[in-house]
């Protein structure tokens, strides 16, 4: 999330309270180095946890809370500005204060850059030879040190694969998903390209009208939700061609074309299109301007739309074990031309990182916390369940008779069966609202882990894949060439193009320029949607020029050239990373 100037002068105003506080001789608290946590925390305390990527607002419960508690004496607060509404008040006021929290999960770049200049978090350089597992990584956290010279954070998401390889797992972030049953009762129909889809989803929706709700079926349910410099629904297609947005920019992950999102020929107009096409037919749920995610994720799961942009919509939602096992559910189509965008690993880490607040009573401890997370009990305690995260050894996996991997019957409850109530030893309650708060993975679940061998991803355990062996997947598979994911398939066929993960941020707008993405992005969304729901095709185009003439008139053309020289700088440390990797 972008800094606004409200809160880029609040932090300006702590850096000279601080700059003044020096004048007149208050010094900085002195810490002694350690190179090691003791074996035991004797008091208790509780740490506030200043989270912008938390979706849950209170003390840490559950079994992660046990865990935590059991190793460090310690209780997680978290104050999640997602849950608490106005996220910017709220980083606002306690910036204001002094005293963002005692641990602090950010975006690098420069939203780190100004809490270190306004002094609100530390620099942990004494505690740094004491944390081992962070140390593993360590060409990440001098990565963040920069020019500073400081230890100030920790990065998120670290991984000891290559930035040119994908960063996410079994299926990449994007893809066209469809409702794979239908499509095979139509005897798998060839599909050259992106707009072969509409006859072929024309041809499904003939076969189910009807949900088993009772409520009609649609190729295409939209939401208005994520909308922000161009309508979201319209900017996903074009990942299937390996392009991703950079403002008002789609730029290939392999830095060989650079378009603007309001050419006539760009991969947004030609969403646009495609919807506008498949509106004609009714193929395009009414509400889909006024529904919002919530609303389109319950249709997913009760069968209503045949088309998702993403695995974990489309799947997560309608892919029940039941389902599966009558052969239904989404997999992704066998586009011939695509060629889609795959995230690389981040070489130094993702875009969000963790850091001590600079009036925390005792950041040994944080620091110890923290450098946990990186170890291999941390890596699978920590990530998200949606992750694939395995969870705690012992609870939810364990190692069989040969040494591999594989989900306890507990864990089969969990991950298989919809989830289950964790044993009182392991912390009690239901197992998904003990999941770490956090949400921010520490390690990468596609990473290995040392001791096994195997991911800490359990998707990827073939003891997994055994156990979850259905219809539906072996159908596709048997389709695909024998390929057991869709991330194999598209890396056989070619279909994949991977940006090496090269953790660019760009630059914020000055305010002239954020002026002008405002008052642009909003005509664009607006018409963007409009043109969807033309009537004509005389209205499509009419609609388009509006939208192009008036989106000029408000400066687009200048906000333009400043995305397009941030997507090229984005293309240039990519490459760069590529070959400092090799």
């Amino acid at each position: 999330m972008k800094l606004t100037r409200k809160v880029m002068l609040t932090v300006a105003a702590i850096v000279t309270a601080g700059s003044l506080a020096s004048c007149s001789g208050t010094a900085a608290p002195t810490r002694s180095a350690i190179d090691e946590f003791p074996d035991k925390w004797d008091d208790e305390i509780t740490i506030d946890v200043f989270d912008g990527l938390a979706n849950y607002m209170g003390i840490q419960q559950g079994w992660f809370a046990k865990i935590v508690k059991d190793k460090f004496n310690m209780k997680l607060n978290i104050i999640a500005p997602n849950v608490a509404g106005g996220g910017d008040t709220l980083y606002n006021t306690r910036v204001a204060a002094g005293d963002l929290g005692d641990m602090i999960i950010t975006d690098k770049g420069q939203k780190l850059d100004e809490l270190v200049q306004g002094g609100l978090v530390m620099d942990v350089s004494d505690i740094y030879p004491a944390m081992d597992n962070a140390a593993e990584y360590d060409a990440a956290v001098q990565n963040l040190a920069g020019e500073s010279g400081g230890i100030y954070a920790f990065p998120t998401s670290v991984s000891s694969l290559k930035p040119t390889e994908a960063s996410e797992g079994l299926n990449p972030t994007f893809g066209p998903f469809i409702r794979w049953d239908l499509y095979k009762q139509l005897g798998y129909p060839e599909l050259g390209t992106l707009e072969d889809l509409i006859p072929v989803l024309e041809q499904m929706h003939e076969l189910e009208p009807t949900a088993p709700n009772g409520k009609p079926t649609y190729a295409f349910s939209l939401f208005k939700d994520w909308d922000g410099n161009m309508m979201n629904n319209a900017k996903q297609p074009a990942t299937f061609y390996g392009y991703d947005e950079m403002g008002f920019v789609l730029a290939q992950a392999d830095g060989s074309d650079y378009q603007s999102i309001l050419d006539a020929d760009s991969g947004y107009i030609r969403s646009l299109r495609l919807y506008f096409e498949a509106n004609k037919l009714g193929l395009v749920d009414p509400e889909s301007t006024t529904q919002n995610y919530d609303t389109l994720y319950s249709k997913f799961q009760n069968g209503q739309v045949m088309f998702s942009w993403w695995p974990w919509l489309g799947q997560t939602a309608y892919n029940t074990e039941d389902n599966m096992a009558a052969g239904k559910g989404f997999e992704i189509a066998p586009v011939a031309d695509q060629k889609i965008f795959s995230y690389g690993a981040e070489a130094y880490g993702g875009k969000q990182v963790f850091a001590i607040g600079s009036k925390a009573e005792d950041p040994e401890r944080i620091a110890a916390f923290i450098d946990w997370l990186y170890s291999p009990e941390g890596a699978y305690a920590n990530s998200a369940q949606t992750q694939g995260s395995a969870g705690p050894q012992g609870l939810t996996w364990d190692l069989n008779a040969e040494g591999e991997p594989e989900l306890t019957e507990f864990g089969n409850q969990v991950f298989l069966q919809g989830g289950g109530n964790v044993p009182e030893e392991w912390g009690g309650g239901d197992y998904a609202d003990g999941v770490s708060a956090l949400n921010a993975p520490s390690v990468l679940p596609v990473s290995v882990d040392p001791a096994t061998g195997f991911p800490y991803s359990y998707t990827f355990w073939p003891s997994y894949q055994e156990a979850t062996a259905n219809a539906l997947s072996e159908d596709w598979s048997a389709q695909m060439g024998g390929a057991t994911s869709t991330m194999e398939y598209l890396q056989n066929a070619d279909q994949i193009t991977v940006a090496p993960g090269a953790s660019y941020t760009a630059p914020a707008d000055s305010s002239e320029i954020e002026t002008l993405r405002n008052q642009v992005k909003a005509v664009i969304v607006q018409y963007s949607w409009q043109m969807v729901f033309a009537t004509s095709d005389s209205q499509f185009d009419s609609l388009l020029k509006e939208m192009q003439d008036t989106a000029a008139g408000l400066g687009y053309d200048k906000v333009l050239e400043v995305d397009m020289a941030n997507a090229k700088d984005q293309n240039d440390q990519r490459v760069a990373i590529a070959k400092e990797f090799g």
